[in-house]
């Protein structure tokens, strides 16, 4: 292929977006590779780490636990689990933990939506897109509450719907109240290093 054939596939790629990739680039991924997609860009996703794992299974638990107990109407759904976020061909992404409280946003494919609650997980290679690329598109399509848990950083950095521009920082020394439960609090002091 010459320059200029490449050239010109760029510039239609361009015109399509960042890059011009769609949720059939997704579902055409070979079996076990798994990617996320937001405004045409795709982004490859990495197997995660050990302590990933552990906070992962530990959060499924209590916060099914508490749903189950208190008889609410929202479901938990764990990665992998697709949310077609923006409700177009351009946007997909897999939190570490969707919560949706809205029955009709789910169909056998997964979320048509923003979840009422993300929470994600940071992992050394997904970093930047979870404090950057996630917090914009989940503000965007009206996430009501976002967290980051950092394991490396210690750190859960809160976002919520009414006060997005404020996100508020706790350590892992906190037991941490969650926003769309108010009877809810999780802790991380088993993670710490130190």
């Amino acid at each position: 292929m010459g320059y200029a054939q490449i050239r010109e596939e760029e510039l239609i790629m361009e015109k399509k977006g960042k890059k011009g990739y769609t949720i059939a680039d997704i579902e055409a991924l070979p079996d076990g590779e798994r990617a996320e997609l937001i405004d045409g860009e795709m982004f490859m996703m990495a197997t995660p780490m050990t302590v990933h794992q552990r906070i992962l299974v530990k959060l499924i638990f209590e916060i099914e636990t508490f749903i189950r107990k208190n008889k609410g109407n929202c479901e938990l759904l764990p990665v992998p689990f697709g949310v077609y976020i923006k409700k177009d061909d351009r946007n997909y992404v897999e939190p570490d933990i969707s919560v949706i409280c809205h029955e009709d946003k789910l169909d056998e494919k997964g979320c048509h939506g923003a979840p009422d609650w993300v929470i994600e997980i940071v992992s050394p290679s997904s970093r930047k897109m979870d404090y950057v690329r996630k917090t914009t598109l989940y503000q965007e399509t009206g996430v009501r509450e976002y967290w980051i848990v950092d394991p490396k950083k210690e750190m859960v950095t809160i976002y919520e719907a009414d006060q997005w521009d404020i996100p508020v920082c706790h350590s892992f020394t906190e037991e941490i109240q969650v926003g769309i439960y108010k009877d809810l609090y999780l802790s991380f002091a088993e993670f710490r290093k130190g």
